[in-house]
């Protein structure tokens, strides 16, 4: 029956094609018109004939089609290809095209089709235009060219030399559209001709790099498609080549770009023959992608990874054997935010990772911003794989990071970072710290501090506690702790604090000390106010993790310890040495405690408070010693101990620096002596005759500040012999006690009017004492002279002034009313301003001495 139909339908064909052929005959003469309107209208009657099949030209079979096709309308459209008129041409592509979907073997159109396209579209020079001159005309070609190779499939093989020759060209086309096209043509051509396409495919390479940079992404993702399929297919020894393009690929702007990189590079890991060989460079630019900021890249690249590795483990089941049947768990410190990978990826990292981790290292310190992000995140990305398998590469590891952490982008310091916390789950703390410690201890760096607070706090608090009591002592080390001031080493610095305390808890109980002493150092430092509030911060936790409730009794448990290391070197203090900031530090903050440690803080003070010491220092201690004096019952007088070191106080450190030395830094220092002076008096610290010592040690030294040159000083001065006044009244050395106006009254001409009311207030106060004094007659002649100088002083410009000498003469008016009377009405006609006097007056005959 089989026979009988083939028979059948050899006539049909053949009358088909007959048929046909007369109708072609009808048609084609045109297309050799010598006029370009008859070429084209003959065109355009073959383009209506084959896309509508009208009467001019009877409906075929393909078979029927396919020998009038190759005989008459194929040699004739080839030759129209290179018609003069543009037109014309593009109906010879247009039409070539609707011939090739027809015909029943579309291969056999090759041996003469491609070589026509050769000629059309690639020039002698592929860097030269094309013989095409129409950008849309080389378009139709191309996916006439496209077309050919799709219906031809490996009949192409023999015509290779001129389908690349084309794409060689093509693939350079000013014209994008050309270039995706060309693009989807190479990889078409390479899965239609597999078994020989490795003979051209590297011809194609070079072109497609060229193509994978072009400005429209489009292009780019179709040259990376293409380049995939051409080196899967045949261009694997040109993979050297290929893979910096594609990982220049792996920083594109557009999300697409980076997915085809993606997608790529997971089917060479997958299906490559060569794959084996290329693992360490294919590995990285994978895993690169796994961290890529579209959520979309990132699935596809985990899935494709998980692929590769189970793909692996499949093929090296023999090898992995021992480790599939028992297999080891994850590491009791694995990121809890982080998923194991499979075991074939793991192992494809470790045994790849020697050859990968140099680059990374070198990468990772580029001028190039976003090649050092890209390094930093794929850096972590490999150490999460290798877990303790990193420990054999730890050195080159620990410098890069220690280097890559002081980068100014913030993306490659925070992968670094999540890098050492990695080294800090996976690695030993013994290994780890023997190799960083001495980098620390050679060149202090933030950097070098930053990993190793990172990989404190990446260490389980069972492998770290062994190493806590050396650690923490490292950080107290002056050559570490005291390394810079800079904010970003102190606050580093700081970090590893926190981290130990975060990280061990109760288990800092057997460093405490020295964690203190490291907090105290960032605190000691001067502007840093945030540092300081964040150091507090860690003084309370680590305070907690101690049971002591805050941190005044943390500085209690380790005040003695820690004043007692600060001050064995007291005698080589400056203001500069930051011991002398951290004793300040240490007795400021810590409050009550201060008055356990008295005979370790005043014999400090009196050493450092000699003249032959260094003026700012003193200065500092002296402003110091005033904090404390202003608070004495929550500081030096908390315990009651402070009066056996009054006479300390008083005379070794206040007296030499009350005595006058020529400088403005020296009157600083009288300064600061005459303030701590007042504090120590007018804050309740004294007893009545506790006060009356100090006057008679210290009133020579006050009475000579009066006449100080600092405003500030004087003004002190004044008060401060107002207290004495008030405390101890004329009672002591009459002698002494009448030293004291004449040098007040010399104030009352001061420049400052706030002096000139404070003297004479104090003023008012010594002739109080007059008044309370035994024997008061014999002061009547030093009352007098008081008398008469006030009354100068009340004819005063500045009212303020008057009224403040007012109310001394009325508070001195009841000793000697009538001598008082008797030079007031001496001098009375010579006031401007008589109406004082005259209230004068008044005030003392109210008075019932006067009467």
């Amino acid at each position: 029956m089989a026979a009988t139909e083939v028979a059948s339908s050899g006539p049909d064909e053949a009358a088909a094609a007959a048929e046909l052929s007369r109708a072609l005959g009808r048609l084609l003469p045109g297309l050799e018109a010598e006029s370009k309107l008859g070429r084209r209208r003959a065109l355009e009657a073959l383009r209506c004939a084959l896309e509508e099949e009208d009467a001019a030209l009877p409906a075929a079979d393909p078979a029927a089609f396919q020998g009038p096709w190759a005989r008459l309308l194929l040699p004739r459209l080839l030759r129209r290809l290179a018609d003069p008129a543009e037109g014309c041409r593009a109906l010879a592509a247009h039409l070539l095209a609707l011939g090739l979907r027809r015909a029943a073997r579309p291969r056999d159109a090759l041996p003469h089709l491609l070589p026509a396209l050769a000629a059309r579209l690639a020039g002698p020079d592929p860097a030269r235009p094309p013989p095409e001159p129409c950008e849309e005309l080389r378009l139709a070609l191309v996916r006439l060219l496209g077309l050919a190779v799709e219906l031809g499939g490996a009949a192409a093989a023999p015509h290779l030399d001129d389908a690349v020759r084309v794409l060689r060209c093509t693939l350079r086309d000013p014209f994008a559209a050309v270039r995706r096209e060309s693009c989807a043509c190479a990889a078409a051509l390479a899965r239609a001709t597999p078994d020989h396409f490795h003979l051209q495919a590297e011809a194609l390479t070079a072109p497609l790099m060229h193509t994978i940079t072009h400005q429209h992404w489009k292009v780019r993702v179709a040259a990376t498609e293409a380049t995939g399929t051409v080196v899967l297919l045949g261009a694997s020894k040109a993979l050297d080549d290929v893979l910096p393009h594609l990982a220049q690929r792996l920083f594109d702007d557009v999300p697409q770009v980076r997915q085809a990189v993606t997608s790529v590079v997971g089917s060479w890991l997958l299906d490559l023959r060569d794959r084996y060989s290329y693992f360490h460079k294919l590995i990285p630019l994978l895993l690169s992608s796994i961290d890529d900021e579209m959520p979309d890249i990132r699935r596809s690249a985990a899935g494709l990874w998980e692929q590769v590795g189970l793909q692996w483990q499949r093929e090296n089941e023999a090898d992995l054997k021992d480790k599939l049947d028992f297999a080891s768990p994850p590491p009791p410190h694995f990121p809890l935010q982080e998923s194991r990978p499979v075991l074939g990826c793991r192992e494809l990292v470790r045994r790849n990772l020697s050859k990968v981790l140099p680059a990374i290292c070198h990468d990772i310190s580029d001028w190039v911003a976003g090649t050092r992000v890209k390094s930093a995140r794929l850096l972590a990305m490999l150490l999460l794989h290798a877990e303790d398998h990193a420990t054999q590469h730890l050195e080159a590891v620990l410098r890069t990071l220690c280097h890559a952490c002081a980068d100014e982008e913030p993306a490659v310091v925070s992968s670094c970072t999540r890098s050492a916390e990695l080294v800090g789950a996976f690695v030993s703390p013994e290994v780890t710290l023997k190799l960083l410690l001495p980098l620390l201890k050679r060149s202090p760096s933030p950097a070098g501090l930053l990993v190793l607070a990172a990989v404190i706090r990446g260490c389980p608090r069972e492998a770290l506690q062994p190493h806590l009591k050396v650690l923490a002592t490292e950080l107290a080390q002056p050559h570490l702790c005291q390394g810079s001031e800079s904010d970003g080493f102190l606050q580093n610095l700081l970090l590893c604090v926190q981290a130990l305390v975060s990280v061990c808890q109760e288990d800092c109980r057997e460093c405490g000390l020295q964690l203190v002493q490291v907090l105290v150092t960032v605190m000691a430092v001067p502007g840093t106010s945030g540092l300081q509030d964040k150091a507090e911060e860690t003084l309370a936790s680590l305070a907690a993790v101690e049971k002591v409730t805050g941190s005044r009794d943390l500085y209690r448990k380790h005040l003695g310890p820690l004043l007692e290391g600060l001050t064995a070197s007291h005698g080589s203090w400056t203001v500069h040495v930051a011991e002398l900031m951290q004793f300040c530090v240490v007795v400021t903050q810590a409050g009550p405690a201060v008055g356990e440690v008295l005979p370790q803080v005043f014999p400090t003070l009196r050493a450092c408070l000699q003249p032959a010491q260094d003026p700012q220092m003193r200065l500092k201690l002296l402003s110091l010693l005033t904090q404390l004096l202003l608070r004495p019952k929550d500081t030096v007088n908390s315990q009651g101990q402070f009066h056996g070191y009054l006479e300390t106080v008083v005379k070794d450190i206040l007296a030499p620096n009350l005595q006058w030395h020529a400088g403005k830094t020296a009157a600083a220092v009288r300064t600061a002596a005459v303030a701590c002076l007042w504090a120590l008096t007018s804050s309740d610290l004294l007893s009545a005759q506790q006060v009356v010592a100090v006057r008679e040690a210290l009133l020579p030294q006050l009475l000579t500040t009066l006449e100080d040159d600092s405003q500030r000083t004087r003004l002190t001065s004044c008060r401060i012999l107002d207290t004495f006044l008030k405390s101890c009244g004329a009672t002591s050395d009459p002698d002494a006690f009448l030293k004291i106006y004449p040098e007040l009254l010399k104030r009352l001409d001061d420049v400052s009017n706030e002096v000139r009311v404070a003297a004479a207030s104090t003023l008012a106060t010594w002739l109080k004492c007059v008044g309370s004094a035994e024997g008061r007659a014999q002061y009547q002649g030093d009352v007098q002279h008081l008398y008469r100088e006030l009354l100068v002083h009340l004819d005063d410009p500045e009212s303020a002034i008057q009224d403040a000498v007012l109310g001394t003469l009325k508070e001195g008016s009841g000793l000697f009313p009538s001598l008082l009377v008797r030079e007031t009405e001496a001098v009375v006609h010579k006031h401007r301003s008589a109406a004082y006097c005259e209230q004068l007056l008044r005030h003392v005959q109210a008075t019932p001495a006067a009467q």
